[in-house]
């Protein structure tokens, strides 16, 4: 037991000396830095132009699609990395079997399309 308390002290000490060095960072900003508020540096800023509208408006649910769409192609994208690594050692059924799931994902795919989900009019 105590070996494995060992095992972990460098990380331990490397947490305990990070997080001495990230307050100590923020306590000089806050003692160092100049704190002036004004009228002007306190309103809102929305790309070079005075913010309008609601901030808690509803959000198009297209957008949520468009986010999921993203993860699910990144997920896929993070499948084709180890599976092109280990290609040589999986063989013809490894092939055969990330093949039928990007047949399925391009399926999804294009169903999604042909639906008109990717559409912005």
């Amino acid at each position: 037991m105590q070996s494995v308390f060992a095992s972990y002290a460098p990380v331990l000490i490397f947490g305990c000396v990070s997080a001495v060095i990230a307050a100590a960072m923020l306590g000089m900003a806050l003692v160092c830095g100049h704190q002036k508020p004004n009228p002007e540096k306190l309103t809102a800023y929305e790309c070079g132009f005075t913010a309008f509208g609601d901030a808690h408006r509803r959000f198009d649910i297209r957008f949520y699609l468009v986010a999921i769409l993203f993860i699910v192609f990144d997920l896929e994208i993070a499948f084709l990395f180890p599976w092109a690594i280990s290609l040589g050692r999986i063989g013809v059924f490894g092939f055969l079997s990330m093949l039928l799931f990007l047949i399925i994902l391009g399926v999804g795919f294009l169903y999604e399309w042909r639906m008109g989900a990717l559409d912005w009019d």
